[in-house]
C-alpha cells in the first residue's frame, strides 16, 4: 500500500512538472479509479498483472501527460481500444468538459469502463461503445487517442473515420516509433511531431495533426 502511495505522490511531483493542478477532487476520483480497477483485475484482465503496483505511474500519469498536448478548445475526444480505462477515463476527469467517447470491442471492458466512470463521479460520464473500432459509427472527435493498441499504420486507417476536418490524434508508441512511422508513411502522408514520455525515456507521445492515405486510397 505505500508503495501505490509514493506512486500517487510521483504522479503529482510529474503532473506540478507538467504545470497542471490536479485538484483534491479530481485525486479522488482517481482514487476510485484505481480501486475499482484493482477488484476488476481480479476478474477480466485489464492491465498488466506487473504494472497494478505502479498503476499510478504505468497507467494514470501514462495518461495524463497528454493533456497539455490538448488544445483548449478541443469540444470532444474518441478513445480507441479503451480498455482499462487509459488514457480515456484519465482525460475524461482532467478534462470534463470533453465530450469522451470510448470504443472498446470487449463487452467485459466495456462494462469495466461504465462501472469506472460511475464510481468515479464523472460531472460528464463518458460514452461506451462496445463494438470493434471499424464497425463503430463515425465519432468525428477533435482528438482521436489511443494506447499501446496497434503499429501506426494500423491505427492511422481506425482514427480516420473517427476525425473531424481539423482533429489531432495522440497516440502513445514505444521505443520502436520511429520505424513505425517509416513504415506507416509508405501509404500514407503524415504531418506529426514527437513529445519525449514522462515515463519511458524509449518512449514517445506522437501528434498527428494531418495524415491522408496516399494513391487511390486518399481520403
Amino acid at each position: 500500500m505505500s508503495h501505490i502511495h509514493a506512486g500517487r505522490e510521483l504522479f503529482l511531483e510529474e503532473m506540478r512538472d507538467l504545470r497542471v493542478d490536479v485538484s483534491r477532487e479530481t485525486r479522488d476520483q482517481f482514487e476510485a479509479l484505481v480501486y475499482t480497477l484493482g477488484r476488476w483485475q481480479k476478474a477480466i484482465n485489464l492491465v498488466g498483472k506487473a504494472t497494478l503496483a505502479e498503476v499510478w505511474t504505468r497507467h494514470i500519469l501514462d495518461s495524463a501527460q497528454l493533456l497539455p498536448l490538448i488544445p483548449k478548445d478541443a469540444r470532444t475526444l474518441v478513445d480507441l481500444g479503451s480498455g482499462g480505462g487509459f488514457p480515456g477515463l484519465v482525460l475524461a476527469a482532467l478534462r470534463p468538459d470533453l465530450g469522451i467517447t470510448l470504443i472498446e470491442s470487449d463487452a467485459r471492458k466495456g462494462a469495466f469502463l461504465g462501472e469506472a466512470g460511475r464510481r468515479m463521479g464523472l460531472k460528464n460520464l463518458p460514452k461506451v461503445v462496445v463494438s470493434r473500432i471499424e464497425a463503430a459509427p463515425a465519432v468525428k472527435a477533435d482528438i482521436v487517442t489511443a494506447r499501446a493498441l496497434a503499429p501506426l499504420a494500423q491505427l492511422l486507417a481506425w482514427a480516420s473515420p473517427h476525425r473531424s476536418d481539423t482533429a489531432i490524434c495522440l497516440f502513445h508508441k514505444g521505443k520502436g516509433w520511429q520505424a513505425e512511422l517509416t513504415e506507416a508513411m509508405t501509404d500514407w502522408d503524415i504531418q506529426s511531431q514527437s513529445f519525449s514520455s514522462v515515463t519511458d525515456r524509449d518512449a514517445v507521445l506522437l501528434r498527428v495533426t494531418q495524415f491522408s492515405a496516399k494513391g487511390l486510397r486518399d481520403r
